[in-house]
């Protein structure tokens, strides 16, 4: 082998190399369509969820677009103490979430027309593809981080309180 060759296989070796750093670095790192800056937080709205332990406040995003419930909190990487995103579903359907691009654990309160929890999923696993269902029809979906749910002593039954759900009750 010549050294002209050889020369020519190092310098293809290190392209190939950098294309794989710059495909890593552009799906992976700051490059990335899953950045923070791709799904910035949005204005927030005071939510309310009573509990037996108590009222307990939160300040929420609201999804109620089809775009906006796609997106959720996909690639954010920490949700913030106190706060969280509502789904608004448009009506009362059953419904299915995934962890898909999460990278944060979940709880998972998936709420009635009348603002009553049905169900709760704890700790929902990032970035899995495993649905979790609502288990009955439901309008709203509360997404907070783990272990919000637990910390609150959320159960099903509880009351959960935001302008959406006063207008869905016409209040």
């Amino acid at each position: 082998m010549s050294e002209v060759t050889s020369w020519r296989l190092v310098l293809r070796a290190l392209a190939a190399g950098l294309v794989a750093a710059i495909a890593i670095l552009y799906f992976f790192g700051n490059g990335s369509s899953a950045s923070q800056g791709e799904n910035p937080v949005g204005p927030r709205s005071s939510l309310s969820v009573e509990t037996a332990t108590g009222v307990y406040p939160y300040q929420v995003e609201v999804a109620d677009t089809e775009p906006k419930r796609e997106r959720g909190l996909m690639f954010r990487r920490e949700v913030a103490s106190g706060t969280g995103m509502l789904f608004d579903m448009g009506v009362t359907r059953d419904v299915a979430f995934w962890m898909h691009n999460t990278f944060v654990p979940l709880d998972i309160i998936f709420i009635s027309e009348k603002g009553k929890v049905v169900s709760i999923a704890h700790g929902a696993r990032p970035q899995s593809d495993t649905r979790i269902p609502s288990e009955l029809p439901v309008r709203f979906v509360l997404e907070l981080p783990t272990p919000e749910a637990k910390r609150i002593g959320l159960a099903v039954g509880d009351r959960v309180r935001h302008p959406a759900i006063d207008a869905v009750l016409g209040q």
